[in-house]
């Protein structure tokens, strides 16, 4: 408190220092020069500390001996308690008729007309230069520590990142064991279809992991949205940037665990484009899950739906059922093209079987088939466009998906007033009418 006080005129500048404080102790009383005490709303005192006892106990409410004072003033104008404890509950006054007096008396004060002529004369003053609107930072700026602010956040957090690097390569190790050298035998090509459906598809299911962390993310970006500090879109590109990092960390060490032992494709560059799909999609489901957050805020039904979401988009990837075997209603139109994983399992299985050749074990028929044929007839997948066209869309996706957030959050600040309107509109009023039953005749009497 010493401190504080300390400003009031440090560096030979005079200011004027505005504290918030609840139940101070007498010597810190003694520190202000000036006391406001404010109860529903209403100013009670406004005026000198030293002669706040004073007023109190002019108007019947003297402060015990050996009491604080501060004590004393919340334990009359607090409306907690029902009467004022001075005089006991029994037959103490209530607590909003003290008030009203207090507050009459303080308004028909002189230190109420001398705070009003003091505020007049403010009002008048020429402040110049303190007149002039302060400007927010620009939007690079909020960017840039917004960027930074959530990249610190993230390294802090264990459980948001590190814990699930250290859970992604557990599995890696898992999936590098139980796929380790698969071969290029006509056998090899279900088991290849396996592992890459089981890191399409369960790996980047995980991600839904970083939603509690997301989740405090968005209640600080609410409070400070609302208090003007920045807009949405920095939000949006600070946490799309600061987030980048990470998952590439996630995508390269534990893909790498994975993809070499297994004996995948072998190139740098197949290496890298399966790194590349495993990213997108990771960036994707971050993506899905900001969307939920901003129209499911709670913890638990968040988690359950951004699940049940991707639950669909799975089943209806053309995977688990062959595109041309699933219903048209629902599943094929419009699911099978929207859901991201029908192009990250179409761009891995093209990554891993274009230019591979396996042997057939048939008697008759041809010795051997391409990778081509096998995605083309067997998985059914869409040849007329190379891989790098899918992880385009699956890039252009997360884009779509930061927009939709964006979307989502100007809509509800919009449409979240006129709701609250709506709902705390007054009750339409009735009318109760009571009839006095010895004022009514009776039966058969003559009115």
């Amino acid at each position: 408190m010493s401190r504080i006080a300390s400003l009031h005129k440090r560096d030979g500048i005079t200011r004027t220092i505005i504290a918030s404080i609840h139940q101070p102790s007498s010597e810190v009383v003694q520190v202000f020069h000036n006391l406001c005490l404010l109860s529903s709303g209403r100013t009670v005192y406004f005026g000198p500390a030293s002669t706040a006892t004073e007023f109190f106990a002019t108007n019947g409410f003297p402060c015990p001996t050996l009491q604080n004072p501060s004590d004393h003033f919340l334990k009359t104008i607090n409306t907690d308690f029902g009467k004022d404890l001075e005089q006991g509950l029994d037959g103490g006054i209530p607590t909003e008729e003290v008030i009203d007096s207090l507050t009459r008396s303080y308004k028909s004060s002189e230190i109420y007309q001398q705070v009003r002529r003091q505020v007049s004369e403010i009002c008048k003053w020429d402040w110049g230069v303190l007149e002039k609107k302060r400007n927010h930072a620009g939007f690079v700026i909020q960017c840039l520590v917004l960027t930074r602010r959530s990249f610190v956040n993230m390294y802090r957090d264990i459980g948001y990142n590190w814990l699930r690097l250290a859970i992604y390569v557990a599995l890696a190790i898992g999936l590098a064991t139980v796929f380790y050298d698969i071969g290029s035998s006509y056998g090899s090509i279900q088991v290849r279809g396996s592992l890459i459906m089981f890191i399409t598809s369960f790996l980047t299911f995980m991600t839904i992991g970083g939603f509690p962390s997301f989740l405090e993310d968005m209640k600080v970006f609410d409070r400070e949205r609302l208090n003007g500090h920045y807009g949405t879109a920095a939000f949006i590109i600070s946490n799309s940037f600061s987030a980048i990092p990470y998952l590439l960390l996630i995508s390269l060490i534990p893909g790498a665990i994975a993809y070499y032992p297994s004996g995948l494709q072998k190139g740098a560059e197949h290496f890298l484009f399966f790194a590349s799909i495993l990213f997108a999609c990771m960036m994707l489901v971050e993506s899905l899950m900001m969307i939920v957050a901003s129209i499911v805020p709670n913890l638990l039904m968040g988690i359950i739906t951004g699940a049940g979401i991707q639950g669909l988009m799975m089943l209806g990837g053309g995977i688990f059922r062959y595109p041309n075997d699933l219903l048209k209603p629902f599943w094929r139109y419009p699911l099978y093209y929207i859901a991201f994983h029908k192009y990250a399992y179409q761009g891995l299985f093209k990554n891993e079987f274009e230019k591979l050749t396996f042997p057939v074990d048939e008697a008759a028929g041809p010795t051997s088939i391409n990778g081509k044929e096998i995605l083309r007839y067997k998985l059914q997948m869409e040849m007329g466009y190379s891989k790098w066209v899918d992880l385009a869309i699956l890039l252009g996706m997360v884009v779509l998906y930061r927009l939709l957030f964006l979307g989502f959050i100007k809509t509800t600040e919009k449409i979240k007033p006129i709701a609250t309107t709506f709902m705390s509109a007054p009750p339409i009023q009735t009318t109760q009418v009571m009839v006095n039953p010895s004022s009514t005749p009776l039966h058969g009497e003559s009115l």
